[in-house]
């Protein structure tokens, strides 16, 4: 599905759709709401720094796996502009949460799962995974002193030792509990991002 805004073509996968459909059918609408609401405020951030410097993405594509900001102006940016907008992202998080626990401390309730959604997915995206904010943070900061090809190779290393606790964490808890494949879940989509950016690393 492809809609515009402003001049930037957004593309809506329909995997996600179908998603969203079956997480209203099993009642579980409120928390991927509250998810959806938080991966908005992350992406929002990266948009407003960008727009800071004057940029603005030709094309955002949201898919089950990952939301894209397309824009032709990031390898002709300076490193310490794209540093900041990749930043912007999960600091726009962690600001978020720390405005909504305070609400939920004056005794708004509902803020609570906003809080912990924007928590939960300023934290995910600071991992030093290739494919998030982290790891192409990690990546930027290497390359100012080595060559892309190393600063990879440091990243995929760093990616690995990020994932396989994950994975075996995961695999820990499933035993245990019998049902809660949710760390399994976070290690699957780490991998599935990583082989679709794989081919672009920066």
């Amino acid at each position: 599905m492809k809609l515009r805004l402003f001049s930037a073509e957004i593309e809506v996968s329909y995997t996600l759709l179908c998603l969203i459909a079956v997480s209203a059918a099993l009642g579980m609408f409120d928390g991927f709401l509250a998810c959806a609401a938080a991966i908005a405020v992350h992406e929002c951030g990266h948009l407003a720094a960008m727009a800071t410097f004057g940029y603005f993405p030709k094309r955002i594509k949201i898919s089950l796996f990952a939301i894209d900001i397309i824009d032709g102006e990031r390898q002709q940016r300076s490193l310490r502009k794209n540093l900041f907008i990749i930043f912007f992202g999960p600091f726009a998080n962690f600001i978020c949460f720390l405005f909504s626990y305070l609400l939920y401390l004056k005794g708004i309730t509902a803020f609570l799962p906003f809080a912990a959604a924007n928590l939960s997915v300023g934290l995910f995206n600071s991992l030093p995974v290739l494919s998030l904010d982290g790891g192409q943070l990690l990546y930027l900061m290497l390359c100012r002193r080595h060559s892309p090809e190393k600063s990879e190779r440091v990243v995929d290393v760093c990616t690995f030792l990020c994932i396989f606790p994950l994975a075996a964490l995961g695999f820990l808890v499933l035993l245990k509990s019998k049902n809660n494949v949710s760390l399994l879940f976070v290690c699957a989509y780490l991998i599935a991002s990583l082989i679709l950016r794989r081919s672009r690393v920066y």
